[in-house]
């Protein structure tokens, strides 16, 4: 209990300003919802449930020391749900479908929700590899700081493109195995998953690096 007040007090201001985007995220949805009598963009919610899983499991290595395999197994974990986190900025994809009247509205929200992925993405990511860094070294906290964003990018793109879930590894792995053993033997067949790949992996490597010297600096 020591522990785990130590790190609501240490991660203060980093926990107020995620309560509050949720917050505001969740409202705008609920205000939609309440105008339009639909249900439709609802999902956004789910997703962002999704988009808190690393949260959760980078909190945890973080708020008590874990043996190496513990910290193994927590990572791969990690590593399969934290594309959910910044997966949530292609919900912009559903504008698409939104009336004309609300349109500006949805970019709003669904932007709100982005936004509080992206937080969820950059505050686990750093967390996850700081405590790699503390079990295993420097140098294998900075060549993953490379290697996770473009595995989060091709996951981005298994999810939105192939519509595979986190869970799909454990119902259906052979299903999974194949799409990306053909997307790696027959690359140019499949330049989309590449360019989404490298597109976010890029964008969420500035981020990172973006989101960590902001945090030196406000020390």
């Amino acid at each position: 209990m020591s522990s785990f007040k130590q790190f609501i007090f240490q991660r203060f201001n980093t926990l107020g300003s995620l309560f509050l985007i949720i917050s505001i995220s969740l409202f705008l949805l609920m205000l939609r919802l309440k105008l339009t009598e639909s249900f439709y963009l609802l999902f956004l919610v789910w997703n962002l449930f999704l988009a808190s899983v690393p949260f959760f499991i980078s909190s945890y290595v973080s708020l008590k020391e874990v043996s190496k395999i513990k910290l193994l197994l927590a990572f791969v974990l990690w590593m399969l749900f934290v594309p959910n986190a910044p997966y949530i900025v292609t919900d912009l994809i559903h504008l698409q479908n939104s009336p004309k009247t609300l349109i500006w509205y949805d970019v709003v929200m669904i932007s709100t929700f982005a936004a509080t992925g992206l937080y969820l993405y950059f505050i686990s990511t750093k967390d996850i590899l700081r405590a790699l860094s503390v079990q295993f070294g420097s140098k294998v906290q900075k060549r993953l700081g490379i290697v996770i964003p473009f595995l989060t990018g091709f996951g981005i793109y298994l999810g939105r493109f192939l519509r595979w879930n986190s869970w799909d590894i454990l119902q259906n792995p052979t299903g999974l195995a194949y799409d990306i053993f053909t997307i790696l033997v027959h690359p140019i067949a499949n330049n989309q998953a590449w360019i989404v790949t490298l597109g976010f992996g890029f964008l969420l490597l500035l981020g990172t690096k973006i989101y960590t010297q902001s945090k030196v600096l406000c020390r």
